[in-house]
């Protein structure tokens, strides 16, 4: 039997062939339980059901979206934007600021309809007066959308 001289063989292949060796034994110490984890090397434990300890998306609230949003829409990723407010939208349905962003992102793609749609919802949902300029432009933009025709409302 001829046996290879190793001396010269680079350190990672020296690395690689011991960790080959010591597969079979470190299985064999685990018995059947290595068995299964060996064939399935990249499935987890399932944390038990009503646990919030496991790692995920955490939505920042409604004032956070909207802020990533105008991000977006700085930048004219308006379809990003979109998305941002629209998760602000999920997390506070009645969080104006969020259909004002949206209604700016529909408007610069061109979707005027969709645009009409969050301007309506914005207005319907401001909290106070706080926000009359902002109202005031949104009422600009429908009646330059409708045409003029937004004026009775």
């Amino acid at each position: 039997m001829r046996t290879a001289n190793l001396s010269s063989a680079p350190p990672c292949l020296l690395q690689r062939l011991l960790l080959y060796a010591s597969v079979p034994l470190i299985l064999a110490a685990l018995g059947s339980r290595g068995a299964t984890a060996a064939s399935q090397p990249y499935q987890t434990e399932k944390p038990p059901a009503g646990t919030t300890d496991s790692p995920g998306y955490v939505n920042p609230g409604p004032a956070k979206c909207t802020e990533i949003g105008n991000f977006y829409f700085k930048r004219k990723q308006y379809k990003g934007a979109i998305s941002r407010f629209e998760e602000a939208i999920d997390t506070d349905p009645n969080y104006a600021p969020a259909y004002l962003g949206m209604g700016r992102a529909y408007e610069k793609l061109g979707l005027n309809q969709k645009a009409l749609e969050a301007y309506r919802k914005y207005l319907d949902t401001l909290p106070s007066d706080r926000d009359a300029e902002n109202a005031k432009d949104v009422q600009r933009a429908i009646e330059r959308l409708t045409g003029g025709a937004a004026r009775s409302r």
